[in-house]
């Protein structure tokens, strides 16, 4: 059975992280499971956690007033959910809910923010790799949307 830190090390996201962060981070993680339908969190809920994608399908959804939860992206295997613990007032930008079997390293985002706060330099590693994770969010969402409205137009 993998480690924890096995585990991290081995996932693109993390992928020539240095040893000593890989280490610190490791012990703000555990691994969840979540059967098909069930949700991974709401959109505006605390957003205490992120994941590591380990199996599994996982789908991102925003509400759209009149026409209800649209999904803006699915998440699958050795990609990274949620970005949302790093940005205040740290709240969910959306819903996930795992479309299949899922199984995921959670990392605390309480016991992230010590962690980025004591080190700076693992902060602004953490923040360079979310940053991507958050323009790519960004850029589906904004072509959903073009979806949306080309499909109302």
């Amino acid at each position: 059975m993998e480690t924890l830190e096995e585990v991290i090390v081995e996932h693109p996201f993390f992928r020539g992280l240095r040893a000593e962060y890989v280490t610190l981070i490791a012990r703000c993680a555990g691994n969840v499971r979540f059967a098909p339908s069930q949700y991974l969190f709401h959109e505006g809920e605390i957003a205490d956690r992120f994941f590591l994608v380990r199996r599994g399908l996982v789908s991102l959804e925003i509400f759209v007033p009149g026409r209800g939860p649209v999904s803006i992206q699915t998440v699958s295997e050795q990609e990274v959910i949620g970005w949302s613990w790093m940005v205040r007032p740290y709240r969910w930008r959306y819903t996930a809910r795992a479309l299949e079997q899922t199984r995921a390293v959670a990392f605390d985002a309480s016991c992230m923010r010590r962690k980025c706060d004591a080190n700076h330099d693992l902060g602004y590693e953490m923040m360079l790799r979310f940053a991507g994770i958050i323009s790519y969010r960004l850029q589906a969402t904004r072509l959903q949307f073009m979806d949306i409205y080309s499909l109302n137009g």
